[in-house]
């Protein structure tokens, strides 16, 4: 195979580390409005889907939907304020997008995560390191993950195709996506989901380092 020209990453759990600050956020919300508290490997399953979806997940069994939408609301402010309290990205990270940037590789971020967040720490943690970065924006008609509409939008941005484009992401939903899309996938084991998930998942290459990570993309060893 060619060796890639674009590389698509994922955000939370594949270039940053924001599980502290959703968990810390979640339980703030479900404070709020006087439910139980969730353990971070609780919040560490719930997400990858999207904020609401990490809300439906997290609220008690039969909350009324407009409660719910209530506790999204307190997420989505308590977020907005501290999303960056305790995330940093993974060691390594900074480094491995240097050495692709300089290798001539058009990078991009798509994540499931609301767009507001996204924009938010991609530019303040990774500043002038993505030809693209797209949040969630269903409203406007792009479909979440793992449907392919925010790859192919990534794209669309970048005057790009898919011929040499690897997809770098942590959970399932990222090698759904991936399949969707129709391009090859690399999958990282220091994110949120275990190894054996991913390769029940099938995932075929999966990665310990961004190092390896490197390696496996300027070689094109997919």
């Amino acid at each position: 195979m060619p060796a890639c020209e674009t590389v698509v990453f994922d955000l939370d759990g594949t270039l940053l580390d924001t599980l502290c600050d959703l968990h810390l956020s979640t339980n703030a919300a479900l404070a709020a409005h006087g439910m139980p508290p969730r353990t971070i490997d609780e919040v560490r399953r719930f997400v990858g889907n999207g904020i609401a979806l990490l809300i439906h997940r997290a609220v008690p069994e039969g909350t009324p939907a407009e409660v719910e939408a209530a506790v999204l609301d307190s997420f989505r402010a308590h977020y907005g304020a501290h999303c960056e309290d305790h995330t940093a990205p993974y060691p390594g990270i900074r480094e491995l997008l240097a050495s692709l940037r300089a290798a001539g590789l058009g990078l991009a971020v798509v994540s499931n995560k609301a767009d507001f967040a996204v924009q938010e720490l991609v530019g303040r943690q990774f500043p002038g390191a993505f030809d693209a970065v797209l949040g969630e924006n269903e409203a406007a008609g792009v479909r979440k993950k793992p449907a392919p509409d925010m790859v192919e939008a990534a794209l669309d941005r970048m005057g790009r195709g898919r011929e040499g484009l690897a997809y770098v992401g942590d959970s399932e939903v990222d090698v759904a996506t991936a399949s969707a899309v129709g391009c090859r996938c690399v999958a990282c084991s220091w994110g949120f989901r275990s190894v054996a998930a991913l390769v029940e998942a099938g995932a075929t290459t999966i990665v310990d380092t961004p190092a390896e990570l490197e390696r496996v993309l300027l070689a094109g060893a997919l």
